[in-house]
């Protein structure tokens, strides 16, 4: 039995180590300047690799299924990712005729990364490119980044819909995770709510960026953040209240279990009556994460790149469910594997095994500041997380 198959949005990435004194705020990207930079560290990218690597590095079963190009780079696309383990890239599809998909990731010190991708035989991932043979050996669908797989939204999401109600007809449990939409694209003018609102009832695990729901629930909201005249991430002015906001259209809209990341602020969890959450994934206590509302905060580390970070937490998330973890140590080991993954400058060397993840938890590992002032909160310290007013332990 496979845990977890990781599908959708596969890239090479190439990540350009950016000396720090040659970043002078933003200015190093000016026209007809030479800035120069160290060594490129090339790993794969995107969804498929980052968060299936990931499980694989934490100790799960699981296999890539993605589309790679017939080029040099999806070569050594498929070099790169079977290094790790020959098995985990066996099922890779070779799109013949297609150019392969890379992203050039910049990612200077103090300052958020910023990708230039082409999206390759990605624009054309659809339901053949996951076997059904291997969904009735998985335990678990993992699908990450839509935005970046045009067939699953041009159709206004009846292709993701699908995929992921294919894998609920064979028992397995199914898990989605998006990416940012190009303002500038089609995906960025996709009417997300119906997307969303179409394939949500078939989601047991979703798993978004606080960034990303906002963009595609509330996109008044999100330009009102991105004024040029606000000061910092957007991240940093979403109040509380808004990400309980989105996390409660989530579930109206179908979602099981839902599980919003906000970088260093943690993230958080909420669920339903998890009434409709089936496949062979699923929580073994399933009563133990029923109407359940926690704020994890995030591990202090010492940052070298966030390439991949919010992956790696999905990552940890899908593990510690797999795992039997009760939720609020489910949330903190997901805060855990996405904090290690900041350690190294690519998206999964970072990543340490499931047992050091544990073990590192259990120490001493001071906790970024997460305070939560909104109403009805309270800290459990035996738990190490934020219980919220929904949370059916409140």
């Amino acid at each position: 039995m496979l845990d977890v198959l990781a599908a959708g949005h596969l890239c090479l990435d190439i990540i350009p180590t950016i000396i720090a004194d040659s970043v002078d705020s933003g200015a190093f990207l000016a026209p007809g300047r030479i800035t120069e930079v160290g060594e490129a560290v090339i790993s794969g990218g995107g969804s498929v690799s980052n968060t299936g690597l990931a499980l694989g590095k934490l100790g799960a079963a699981v296999r890539l299924l993605g589309r790679v190009g017939d080029d040099h780079i999806g070569e050594l696309t498929r070099r790169v990712l079977g290094a790790q383990d020959p098995d985990i890239a066996q099922h890779l599809r070779v799109a013949a005729g297609e150019p392969a998909s890379y992203t050039i990731v910049l990612s200077p010190p103090g300052i958020d990364r910023t990708f230039l991708t082409a999206p390759g035989p990605n624009n054309s991932f659809g339901p053949e490119d996951i076997p059904s043979p291997l969904l009735r050996q998985a335990r678990m669908l993992h699908l990450g980044y839509p935005p970046l797989l045009s067939r699953l939204y041009l159709d206004g999401g009846e292709t993701l819909r699908e995929i992921l109600a294919n894998a609920h007809a064979v028992g397995a449990s199914t898990s989605l995770d998006l990416c940012m939409p190009d303002p500038s694209r089609a995906s960025g003018k996709a009417d997300w709510r119906a997307i969303l609102a179409r394939a949500l009832p078939e989601v047991d695990v979703f798993a978004p960026s606080a960034e990303e729901l906002l963009f595609m629930l509330s996109r008044s909201r999100f330009d009102h953040l991105c004024t040029p005249q606000a000061d910092g991430l957007v991240l940093d002015r979403l109040r509380v209240d808004d990400v309980v906001a989105l996390a409660d259209t989530a579930l109206e809209l179908g979602a099981q279990i839902v599980v919003i990341k906000a970088g260093h602020r943690g993230l958080y969890l909420r669920t339903g009556s998890l009434t409709d959450l089936c496949g062979r994934g699923r929580p073994a206590d399933l009563s133990a994460w029923k109407n359940r509302e926690i704020w994890a905060p995030a591990f202090r580390v010492q940052v070298v790149g966030t390439t991949g970070a919010g992956d790696a937490t999905v990552g940890g998330f899908l593990m510690a469910i797999l795992r039997g973890l009760a939720p609020s140590r489910a949330a903190n080991a997901a805060a855990a594997v996405g904090a290690s993954n900041c350690e190294a400058a690519d998206a999964v060397s970072g990543v340490r095994s499931w047992a050091d993840t544990l073990l590192r938890m259990a120490g001493d590992w001071e906790r970024l500041d997460a305070a939560i002032d909104a109403n009805g909160w309270r800290w459990c310290e035996s738990e190490g997380v934020w219980i919220g007013p929904r949370d059916a332990a409140a």
